[in-house]
């Protein structure tokens, strides 16, 4: 077959992503948090876009999303006045003239930022540690060991490092490191730069006051039996009454398994529903959550501008590109705001029970229900219910819990969500001397007219996190 060279002329379509849709679906998967962000990163890139002063005329909802630029002429309200930046205090100024008063002022009058409105940063695991490290009376040799030691500690509080690798860096035998590491481990929180949970629980034991031998016994000689909950073989190997044991046990349970979360940076999430909804008598209202998002406008000044004749052509074509990309925010918060509003409330039909009697009576169901419902596309569904939280009488609830899978009971289904639910009530008022079964549960269920495999128990009391019968029995 012989190859050759030659031009075709072919015709076909695509569908392209201008980058004023990509930001029109990035904000609808936005929650309320990431859209404010969204918003004022646009403020601060694009100079047409501002936000307007709540004593200004608000304008009408439809002109604020109008394609047509030049009807924007209209709003010739002058152009609010900035706010003074934090940045712009003189901090030469303030770190030369603080003194020790405590009135808020400096010896010259001038007013300076309060010593409580100032946050403190944590110190870290690895930063607590080696300000030991530098109180220690270790040597230069001994301290570059334990320096590497405690940044290999993980934020569990662990060492993430195998002993022979250090002392091949190091040129020196596992003795030495093995060595300096058991005085690393001397360090605060007790049981940091351990190796296993065995090791750290055993140093925490060996710092009790006053120090309790038969808790040690347990953890150096009968860890395994002790991890696995056979009690009974511990009490027999040990020679102790049961009363005793139960102590012992209880000071095991009492140390801490993870001693470096004490020290852990990790921030607390706060959730800030995108949308409530309220009960008013016997009927629900739906309000989206607005607080926080500033009234956006053009600026008047470019408006004036665009149509000035001493306006270069150059000029006009940017204020003309960032002009209408404003109007296309303006328009996609709107859009946004709607949609999430159409969700909610197909949502709530379908989910009625589920508001008026709780969760045992959540029903199934799929995107493509309320899709269908609405009239969007499955993929629209999607992005509006992604990391957005609903606040309902029932609680707060992200959008994705009501879409749950259904489980064949006849001719109906039951929603998933509230099988684990009656599953999640039956282990919680289980005796724990005696806990049910997996087949116990099967049978409880039964008599909720709930009828699923043994499997499908240790499915979801797997994705529930709750532990075997044996794993969850209570000797004592």
């Amino acid at each position: 077959m012989a190859l050759e060279m030659k031009q075709q002329l072919r015709q076909t379509q695509q569908l392209v992503m201008t980058p004023l849709l990509q930001q029109a679906i990035k904000l609808l998967q936005c929650n309320h948090l990431e859209m404010l962000n969204a918003i004022e990163a646009e403020l601060r890139e694009n100079p047409v876009l501002e936000t307007a002063a709540n004593d200004d005329d608000a304008p009408n909802a439809d002109s604020a999303v109008r394609n047509d630029l030049d009807a924007l002429q209209d709003m010739t309200r002058e152009p609010e006045r900035p706010e003074s930046d934090v940045f712009d205090i003189a901090w030469e100024n303030y770190l030369e003239n603080f003194g020790g008063d405590r009135d808020g002022r400096h010896s010259d009058g001038t007013d300076r930022m309060p010593l409580e409105n100032i946050r403190s940063k944590a110190s870290t695991l690895f930063q607590y540690l080696l300000e030991q490290l530098r109180l220690s009376d270790l040597n230069d040799a001994d301290r570059a060991i334990a320096l590497e030691l405690i940044g290999n500690v993980n934020e569990e509080g662990y060492l993430d490092v195998d002993l022979s690798d250090i002392a091949d860096a190091h040129g020196i035998d596992v003795a030495e490191v093995e060595r300096v590491l058991r005085e690393v481990q001397k360090f605060d929180p007790p049981g940091v730069a351990a190796r296993d949970l065995r090791e750290c629980l055993l140093i925490q034991a060996q710092n009790l006051h006053p120090p309790d031998s038969l808790v040690i016994r347990i953890l150096q000689d009968h860890f395994d039996a002790f991890r696995k909950g056979k009690f009974d073989e511990l009490i027999r190997k040990l020679k102790v009454s049961q009363n005793e044991a139960k102590d012992a046990i209880r000071a095991i349970a009492s140390l801490n398994p993870k001693p470096g979360s004490l020290h852990s940076n990790s921030d607390t999430v706060y959730v800030t529903p995108d949308i409530y909804i309220v009960k008013i008598g016997n009927d629900y209202s739906i309000i989206v959550n607005d607080e926080g998002i500033p009234r956006l406008k053009i600026n008047p000044l470019y408006q004036k501008e665009l149509h000035s004749k001493d306006c270069s052509p150059l000029t006009k074509e940017y204020i003309h590109e960032k002009m209408k990309g404003a109007v296309w925010l303006i328009k996609s918060i709107h859009q946004r705001q709607r949609t999430i509003y159409k969700v909610t409330e197909s949502i709530l039909k379908f989910q009625r029970d589920f508001f008026d009697k709780g969760i045992d009576h959540l029903k199934p169901l799929i995107l493509k229900d309320v899709a269908d419902d609405i009239g969007m596309h499955e993929s629209t569904v999607s992005r509006v219910t992604s990391n957005k939280f609903v606040h309902t009488p029932r609680g707060i609830f992200e959008l994705k819990y009501f879409f749950n899978s259904g489980i064949p009971q006849g001719k109906e289904s039951i929603a998933s969500e509230s099988v684990k639910n009656h599953i999640m009530r039956i282990v919680k008022n289980e005796d724990p001397a005696k806990p049910v079964s997996d087949q116990d549960i099967v049978e409880e269920l039964k008599r909720s007219q709930i009828h699923i495999a043994r499997r499908t128990v240790a499915k979801y009391r797997e994705l529930l996190g709750i532990p075997s019968s044996s794993r969850r029995k209570k000797r004592f």
